[in-house]
């Protein structure tokens, strides 16, 4: 790995957090927020409420060992440090860098389906995939600039979008006479227990982007303060961000007609309010949002793969190509995301981040707890409840799928066993290289 592809203090406090909302408010908003309705009925706006309070469960681990060992390696290195140069190391990296991907299928795909809402095409038209895979190609483009530009990109359109969001719901509200609409659900538009918890799953999903501030800790200014400050003020703008959409959306749609128009329900929204232009500026902010949002998170994921590369964790092969391993790693990300894009749908998409995310977060959390908690002075307690927390989520929105799309269980749970064999395999044949000697130097508890 060449040093130079890392600029040490490059960002600011100002900038990480920019970078940290990028990720965050990028699809997360725009196309969860019907899917969250859809399982968790007439109180979908607590479910962002709860989504924030385990994400701060979550972060806690990250924010205590990032705050002493502050890497641009982040979730690689938390997770080398717990486990060694180990499969399950391996394995989990590999979930996190697949879930970040996943992400940027999802934004690309929210970014096509809202599009396409300006020339009333439907959300099943093949120029969804067209455009999800172009935002793709572009946020490659803009990449291999590098990530000044992307700092600069992210500050500006952090202020556009927040600022367009917050307009979109405070007149959606206002315009509603601070009606809520979920308030008088129907009967059977009522959810289950089971249904509410699943739909934190998904509001989970929409929080994750706190985790692109961690893998960028070798590059933050006074990383020992400033990554978990930037993480918590992140999760704090999202959570307001979140709520107020939740409520305006609630506010102008019942909980069935959010469902049916869930993978564009910001849109639908406005329209009752403020009819074409309402959509129009809805779709105008989606897209800043959706496109900034895709160029922070393959800035962040080809940066990981990168490391895992370094640290011996997956095999590299450049396929003739010019440039560093993160070069390299940049065009292996974008055309997984694009393969995700073109073939799954927004739904699907959502699932499978949710499940491959939470399983990791729960390794993340037991490795920390078993082998760093002494060294990064964490408080035990705190490290279990985050893993009793994402385990009942999880346990609820597994459930929910079996009954709905049992197949996207299937895909997720082969996906995660294939993470384990491939680096079980990988990894034995390592250690029979000199190259596994320098590995072992990393592993410390």
């Amino acid at each position: 790995m060449q040093k130079s592809s890392y600029n040490k203090n490059s960002l600011s406090l100002a900038g990480t957090v920019a970078m940290g909302t990028g990720v965050m408010i990028g699809a997360g908003i725009f196309a969860l927020t019907g899917q969250i309705a859809e399982l968790s009925g007439p109180l979908f706006p607590l479910a962002f409420l709860i989504g924030a309070v385990i994400s701060g469960f979550s972060a806690y681990t990250y924010i205590k060992v990032s705050n002493k060992y502050p890497s641009a390696g982040g979730i690689a290195m938390i997770l080398k440090k717990s486990y060694g140069p180990s499969t399950v190391t391996g394995a989990a990296a590999l979930m996190m860098a697949f879930s970040m991907i996943i992400n940027e299928s999802l934004v690309a795909r929210t970014f096509g389906t809202y599009t396409v809402q300006l020339f009333d095409i439907g959300r099943d038209s093949v120029l969804v995939p067209i455009l999800a895979i172009s935002l793709i190609i572009f946020a490659f483009i803009v990449n291999i600039a590098g990530n000044k530009i992307i700092g600069a990109i992210s500050a500006i359109t952090a202020i556009l979008k927040i600022g367009g969001i917050l307009i979109f719901s405070l007149t959606i509200l206002w315009a509603s006479g601070f009606t809520f609409e979920f308030t008088q659900a129907a009967p059977s538009e009522a959810t289950s227990p089971t249904g509410f918890i699943a739909g934190i799953a998904l509001a989970i999903l929409a929080f994750k982007g706190f985790t692109t501030i961690t893998n960028s800790g070798g590059e933050v200014v006074d990383p020992k303060k400033n990554i978990g400050r930037a993480i918590m003020i992140s999760l704090g703008i999202c959570l307001l961000v979140y709520m107020t959409v939740a409520l305006a959306v609630g506010s102008t749609l019942s909980i069935s007609e959010i469902a049916s128009a869930k993978d564009y329900a910001l849109a639908e929204a406005a329209r009752p309010a403020f009819g074409d232009y309402g959509v129009w500026f809805t779709v105008a902010v989606a897209i800043i949002a959706t496109a900034s949002g895709l160029l922070a998170s393959v800035f962040a994921v080809s940066r990981m793969l990168a490391m895992l590369t370094d640290m011996n964790l997956i095999p590299h092969r450049h396929f003739g190509m010019p440039g560093d391993v993160q070069k390299h790693t940049l065009v292996f990300t974008v055309i997984a995301a694009g393969l995700l894009a073109a073939f799954f749908d927004l739904s699907r998409i959502a699932s499978l981040g949710a499940i491959f995310y939470l399983v990791m977060d729960m390794v993340i959390h037991w490795g920390v707890y078993r082998h760093l908690k002494e060294d990064v002075e964490a408080k035990g307690w705190i490290l279990i409840s985050a893993i009793i927390l994402d385990l009942i989520v999880l346990g609820a929105f597994l459930t929910m799928k079996a009954a709905s799309d049992p197949m996207i269980i299937a895909i997720s749970f082969i996906g995660i066993a294939g993470f384990f064999v491939f680096e079980k395999y990988y990894l034995s044949g390592k250690r029979t290289d000199s190259e596994a000697e320098t590995g072992m130097e990393g592993h410390s508890h």
